[in-house]
């Protein structure tokens, strides 16, 4: 039985056609909306989501009234290129206005994450059903959208040419991994997960075909200190309208190497790791994980798929994501019992995963390879790594550990062989 939709350049494997169903949807104000459900009987058909968004909300690029009355067009974000390092910084005044639930900021007492509750007296949630399995919408406080009717043209600031600006002409999406608000994305089955994996490929898929798109990255923010705004399991999917620095950086020396030697340099340094076998925390049938010769944070793994060719999380097999599910699982489990309190307990580890995936259309796409870079900026279970003059004034990064005594907690925690664990 093949219940998902059918879409231009997603193509999803067996098990997401038995198993997964995909529904599209539009928010009110006209925001792309989808769930993705992997209980049997919404997968069947037999049950159905609310498709309808009940809010009396306008469209989102319609003009509004300013304090004055006076009727104001909706401003499309900007970015400007810094003359010194090329970078694009999108300027995004309307996240100022996003909904603030966790920490001492907190600015609304509903979770606009979670499903709807009837008789609640927060409706302004961004999921219309009274459940779900995954979901993922268009951010309602984008740092990047594109604006019907608004060219992306490069022009300047003030009328001088040394300050180039542009739309931020991108797209930013928001994926809930569960409908628990108070769960923790490291306690989901890994079926659960593996539903998120599928939502990253189905993503990266369909924004990597959008006019303009030239990276799409993946990310979960999870922890207060991190800085989320939202206290729910999910992450967000941003596809930039040019390559950010980081990736830019890393595709200069990718395509130096092959250049230089003709290899992979991402291959070639997941193959030292593998060799020198003692920062290496954990494997399985289809990915490896190691602590970095080079490590910057105090807690940092990258994860890399064993077969050569992957550049992006939709050139995944089934047995890739399904044991790219159990490594995530693992890692978070793990990553929670790092640093120890004193209990035995662990704790609630603030972290980042970021996917860095080939560029869209970059010619040295080719020379670069899939891989997910996980990091914490705690440092002990009561210290956190604050990035000041070296780091921040200069991106001169100074540890305050090594990448061995890192991998030799994780060796702590559990063995490198998960294989047949999960």
């Amino acid at each position: 039985m093949t219940t998902m939709s059918r879409y231009a350049h997603y193509e999803p494997g067996d098990y997401a056609k038995e198993h997964i169903r995909i529904t599209a949807t539009t928010l009110a104000d006209g925001r792309d909306f989808f769930y993705l459900d992997d209980e049997p009987e919404f997968v069947s058909g037999e049950r159905t989501r609310r498709l309808d968004d009940p809010r009396p909300l306008p469209d989102r690029f319609a003009p509004h009234l300013d304090a004055d009355g006076v009727e104001v067009r909706y401003q499309a974000p900007q970015m400007r290129r810094d003359p010194l390092t090329g970078d694009w910084i999108p300027m995004a005044t309307a996240r100022m206005n996003r909904p603030i639930t966790a920490g001492a900021g907190a600015t609304a007492k509903g979770n606009p994450l979670a499903a709807r509750k009837p008789g609640d007296p927060y409706q302004d949630g961004e999921v219309p059903d009274t459940d779900y399995d995954v979901v993922i919408f268009e951010n309602r406080f984008p740092s990047m959208v594109q604006v019907p009717g608004v060219p992306d043209e490069t022009g300047d600031v003030d009328g001088n040419p040394l300050w180039q600006v542009r739309p931020a002409a991108g797209r930013c999406e928001v994926i809930c991994f569960d409908p628990n608000e108070d769960g923790l994305p490291a306690d989901l089955p890994v079926s659960r997960l593996r539903t998120v994996v599928e939502a990253w490929a189905f993503r990266t898929a369909e924004l990597s075909a959008i006019d303009g798109i030239e990276q799409v990255f993946p990310f979960e923010n999870h922890g207060e200190e991190i800085g989320v705004s939202l206290a729910h399991p999910h992450g967000q999917i941003y596809a930039y309208p040019f390559i950010a620095p980081k990736l830019e950086t890393e595709l200069e020396h990718t395509e130096a190497y092959f250049e230089r030697t003709g290899g992979n340099l991402l291959h070639d340094l997941m193959a030292a790791e593998i060799d020198a076998r003692h920062r290496v925390v954990m494997r399985n049938h289809s990915w490896v994980a190691y602590v970095p010769a080079a490590a910057r944070w105090p807690l940092e793994v990258h994860v890399a798929p064993l077969r050569d060719g992957v550049l992006t999380l939709d050139q995944l097999d089934d047995q890739e994501r399904w044991d790219l599910a159990q490594m995530y699982s693992t890692l978070l489990k793990r990553g929670n019992r790092f640093f120890d309190r004193g209990d035995g307990n662990g704790m609630d580890l603030p972290y980042i995963a970021a996917w860095h995936q080939a560029p869209v259309h970059d010619k040295r796409r080719e020379h670069y390879r899939l891989n997910l870079q996980f990091f914490s900026f705690r440092r002990a279970a009561n210290k956190i790594k604050y990035l000041a003059g070296s780091e921040s004034g200069m991106a001169a990064w100074i540890s305050d550990t090594t990448p061995e005594l890192i991998a030799a907690r994780f060796h702590e925690l559990g063995p490198v062989d998960i294989a047949d664990e999960g």
